[in-house]
């Protein structure tokens, strides 16, 4: 489903990746991880057009996309559905109109079947009842849910999330956790996760990749990671202070 070849990104001085290689096949929740830094922010943006690499290729469903103009990237994100890490709901709007913005927008859906379509994604992901709130009504778990809804309004094949459970206690960031499993399952959506968490990390992948230093070091299944012998690796998935990644301070 998504191919990312010899992928290069540099900003200014600063070369962010390094020649990246991953291979995400469809119906796959893959998740990559990394310090911050790392580029994961940067890798994601160049998956789904936001950011244009140096050189390289990223393949959406067989296509490449480095090459295509706007247009052409407009076809392709229709693919996209994204929960941003800060849930980025619009105040000003409702939460069903936030929900069902780009289904009105780009759709030209009208407003009383694209409420329909939001409060029925609302139920899906737990939030039943909420429609006329406004984002400032809810606590942070619900605008991730929120946000997640709206990523799933308009059916997209491919799903990506940027730290699905950053700034979320650890009961309600388990409940995003089995969320995003579930939406998988039932939708059956190619899933991309970049996250720091590596409880969530083990809970929704089927593979991992690590990230560092611009270059995907590692990639296997959550059991495979969890018993790495690579000293990288073994340092970012046991928290630990002591190792080959040097923390500034």
């Amino acid at each position: 489903m998504i191919e990312v070849v010899d992928l290069y990104k540099s900003f200014g001085p600063k070369q962010v990746l390094r020649g990246v290689n991953l291979f995400i096949d469809k119906g796959e929740s893959m998740v990559v991880i990394g310090g911050s830094g790392s580029g994961k922010s940067v890798l994601i943006k160049n998956i789904i057009g936001l950011l244009r690499p140096d050189s390289g290729n990223v393949l959406v469903d067989g296509r490449d996309i480095t090459g295509l103009n706007e247009k052409g990237l407009y076809e392709v994100r229709k693919k996209f559905g994204m929960l941003f890490q800060s849930a980025a709901l619009f105040d000003s709007l409702s939460v069903w109109e936030n929900v069902a913005f780009f289904l009105m927008r780009e759709r030209g859906m009208k407003e009383k079947e694209a409420k329909e379509v939001a409060v029925d994604k609302l139920k899906m992901v737990g939030l039943a009842g909420v429609e006329n709130l406004m984002p400032s009504e809810l606590s942070g778990g619900m605008k991730k849910r929120v946000g997640l809804a709206r990523a799933i309004a308009y059916e997209p094949e491919i799903l990506l999330y940027d730290e699905p459970t950053t700034g979320l206690d650890p009961i309600m960031a388990d409940a995003i956790n089995d969320l995003i499993v579930e939406l998988r399952e039932r939708l059956s959506v190619t899933s991309v996760t970049i996250t720091h968490d590596m409880h969530s990390a083990y809970k929704i992948a089927d593979r991992m990749a690590m990230l560092y230093l611009g270059e995907i070091i590692e990639t296997g299944s959550p059991d495979e990671i969890r018993n790495t012998q690579n000293p990288i690796v073994r340092q970012f998935i046991t928290g630990s202070a002591v190792g080959p990644i040097k923390i500034e301070v």
